[in-house]
């Protein structure tokens, strides 16, 4: 079974835990990680009422750039858990900045534990790559115990495509998953190859930079940081050539049982 490490090594592209410490540096030029908070908000503002009222649950909330900006456009409760302590501090730097605060809610944690306690949620957002909570089946069912009856579900993933392998299911495969974990696709936004390649190539510098900072600063360590670029540029390439990058809006049917 893989360590809580090892799923954080992997979701992050690392191929070592051994990495793990030097992500914050790595990473420090980046806000959004991962999910796309524009097409997020987008999203819930098209289907879903929100009011003060309204709690939502980030996790893997990364550096908060979700999660800051749905309470700041929204005006709601929003909390956000990650495993890496450096990255909830930069987000409760950010809601300090934009005056939201008092609306956002930062925790380090890990969220397979998080995913047992956290309950009655309007809406639960998941961005974390790879399996860190399980298979597609489990990690659906696990987020659905997060969110009332009738509550959505935003999952940052992938399609693959037909000729592509078994590594992420098919648009058809997601529908029969979503089906057999009584959830309802309602959106979704699938990245276009530009936007992609453009996003790709600016993160990519802005990480290669940093990287051969740390290569002289440590060079015994250069391995570990050479080999982070690589697996970096094989996800980027992975996404515009294998297979395609979404954003799906789930409901949870159980308020029809």
């Amino acid at each position: 079974m893989k360590t809580v490490e090892e799923k954080l090594a992997k979701s992050l592209t690392a191929e070592s835990i051994e990495l793990i410490p030097y992500l914050p540096y790595l990473l420090q030029d980046l806000w959004e990680l991962g999910s796309s908070p524009k097409d997020i908000l987008n999203m819930i503002t098209k289907h879903v009422h929100v009011s003060v009222e309204t709690r939502i649950l980030d996790l893997a909330c990364g550096k908060g750039a979700v999660s800051v900006n749905l309470a700041r456009e929204l005006g709601c409760r929003v909390k956000g858990i990650d495993i890496i302590p450096e990255f909830i501090d930069f987000a409760i730097n950010k809601a300090q900045e934009f005056g939201v605060e008092k609306l956002c809610e930062f925790k380090v944690g890990d969220i397979n534990e998080s995913v047992k306690t956290e309950k009655d949620y309007d809406i639960v957002i998941y961005g974390a790559v790879g399996d860190v909570l399980g298979n597609w089946e489990e990690t659906i069912t696990l987020l659905k115990n997060t969110v009332k009856n009738g509550g959505y579900i935003i999952i940052d993933d992938a399609y693959g495509n037909d000729n592509t392998s078994a590594k992420y299911p098919t648009r058809e495969q997601w529908l029969k998953i979503f089906n057999s974990t009584g959830v309802r696709l309602i959106d979704e936004k699938i990245i276009e190859d530009d936007e992609l390649a453009s996003l790709n190539n600016k993160q990519q510098e802005l990480i290669i930079k940093r990287a051969n900072e740390l290569k002289e600063k440590l060079p015994q360590k250069a391995h570990l940081f050479d080999s982070y670029i690589r697996s970096q540029q094989v996800e980027c390439d992975e996404l515009e050539k294998e297979i395609s990058g979404v954003t799906m809006l789930l409901r949870n049917l159980a308020e029809s049982l």
